[in-house]
C-alpha cells in the first residue's frame, strides 16, 4: 500500500490522526505513508515514525482554488498513491485524491462528497470520539464498530529530539534545578475555552511555594495573558515562572513540554501535544467536553464545572457570565495537580 493522507489543519487534530497512522502501520507493516498537511504541522509530522513524508499543502485553509487543487492532484498523481484517507470533512478536501486518481479514497459523509469519496463512511457519529473516528477508517466499513473503540485506539507519542531540546534549553536560559509544570493558559478556539488568568496566577504561586517552577506556554497572541500571569506574583517568585509564550516555535515547544513532569491546559492543541510527549495532564475544559477530544494518555486528571449550560461548545459565552470557567476554583484544579506531585 501506498498511502496519501489528506490532513486536519489544527494542532490537536493533528496530534490524534497520528493513531490511524499507527494503527494503517499494525495492519500493513510494509505500507507508506505519506502526510499532505499544511506547512506549519511538517515538524509534528516528522516527529510521528509512521510518517514516511510530510507533504505541505499550498493552498490556504478555507480557499478552494479549483484550478490549484487540480495542479496538485495532477502533480501527486506520479507516485501513484493506492489508497487515499481523508480526514477532514469538507468537499474541497476531497478533490486532490481525485485528481490524482487514488483509486480507494476513503473518509466520512461531508459536505457533498458523493462521488468524490468512493469508500465512504456514512455516519461518524456512531462513534463518540474523534479519535475513533479517525481509527475507524483504517477498517473495512463492515467490521469498523466491532474493531473499533477509545480503549483500544493507540495513543499518539510523540518523538522527542533530546539534543534539540538541550539546545532551546540553552537559547532561553533554562535550568531543570526545580522540578517544571508547564502552564498554557491560551485557546486559539476562543474565550470560553479560557481559564482566567487570575486563576492560573495563583496556581503558578502555590506550585512555585512548593518548589516547583513554572513554563508559561503558547503563541506570540497569548503574550499579553502569560504576561498577566507573570506579573500577578511576588517579585521573589518570578525568577520562578519563565514566560515562553511567542519565544519558541511549536516544534521547540514540543521538546519544552517534554522536559515538563505535568502540564495544566485547556482544551487546546497544546494540551495534545502534552500528552503526547508523555506528560501528567491536568486538562481544564469550559464550553467543550472531554467526551468528544479528550487527551489521549493514562495520566490525566480533568476538571470542569458541572453548571446545566455547559458543554455548550461556543467560541464565546451566550449567556455573557463564563460562569464554566469562573466558577471553576483555583482549589479545585490544585487538588488535581496534586495527585502528580510527589
Amino acid at each position: 500500500m501506498k498511502i496519501l493522507i489528506i490532513g486536519p489543519s489544527w494542532v490537536g487534530d493533528m496530534v490524534m490522526s497520528q493513531s490511524l497512522y499507527t494503527t494503517l502501520r499494525e495492519l500493513h507493516p510494509a505500507a507508506q505513508i505519506d502526510v499532505l498537511a499544511p506547512a506549519w504541522c511538517k515538524p509534528i509530522l516528522q516527529r510521528m515514525p509512521e510518517v514516511n513524508k510530510a507533504i505541505e499543502m499550498p493552498i490556504g485553509h478555507g480557499s478552494f482554488n479549483l484550478s490549484g487543487r487540480w495542479a496538485l492532484g495532477r502533480e501527486l498523481k506520479r507516485q501513484k498513491y493506492t489508497h487515499a484517507f481523508i480526514l477532514p470533512n469538507s468537499a474541497k478536501s476531497a478533490l486532490i485524491p481525485l485528481f490524482a486518481g487514488v483509486p480507494s479514497r476513503t473518509g466520512w459523509k461531508g459536505e457533498m462528497r458523493y462521488g468524490l469519496i468512493n469508500d465512504l463512511r456514512p455516519d461518524k457519529r456512531v462513534f463518540q470520539y474523534m479519535v475513533e473516528r479517525y481509527v475507524a477508517l483504517a477498517y473495512p466499513k463492515q467490521t469498523m464498530l466491532e474493531q473499533v473503540t477509545l480503549e483500544h485506539c493507540p495513543i499518539p507519542k510523540l518523538t522527542v529530539d533530546k539534543n534539540a531540546q538541550q539546545l532551546t534549553l540553552e537559547k532561553l536560559s533554562l535550568d531543570l534545578e526545580r522540578p517544571v509544570v508547564g502552564l498554557c493558559p491560551g485557546a486559539e478556539f476562543g474565550p470560553a475555552k479560557r481559564w482566567p488568568d487570575k486563576y492560573y496566577a495563583k496556581i503558578a504561586h502555590q506550585l512555585i511555594e512548593k518548589g516547583q517552577q513554572v513554563w508559561l506556554f503558547g503563541g506570540a497572541k497569548d503574550r499579553e495573558v502569560t504576561d498577566s500571569i507573570r506579573q500577578q506574583l511576588p517579585p521573589e517568585f518570578q525568577q520562578y515562572c519563565k514566560n515562553l509564550a511567542g519565544k519558541t516555535s511549536l516544534i521547540e515547544a514540543v521538546d519544552m513540554l517534554a522536559a515538563c513532569h505535568t502540564v495544566v491546559s485547556n482544551d487546546s492543541g497544546l494540551m495534545h501535544v502534552s500528552a503526547a510527549v508523555g506528560c501528567n495532564i491536568v486538562a481544564v475544559y469550559g464550553s467543550s467536553s472531554p467526551q468528544y477530544t479528550p487527551p489521549l494518555s493514562n495520566n490525566v486528571e480533568i476538571v470542569h464545572t458541572d453548571i446545566s449550560c455547559r458543554p455548550c461548545f461556543k467560541r464565546e459565552c451566550p449567556l455573557q457570565h463564563l460562569d464554566c470557567l469562573n466558577k471553576l476554583s483555583p482549589e479545585t484544579v490544585m487538588q488535581a495537580i496534586n495527585k502528580f506531585l510527589s
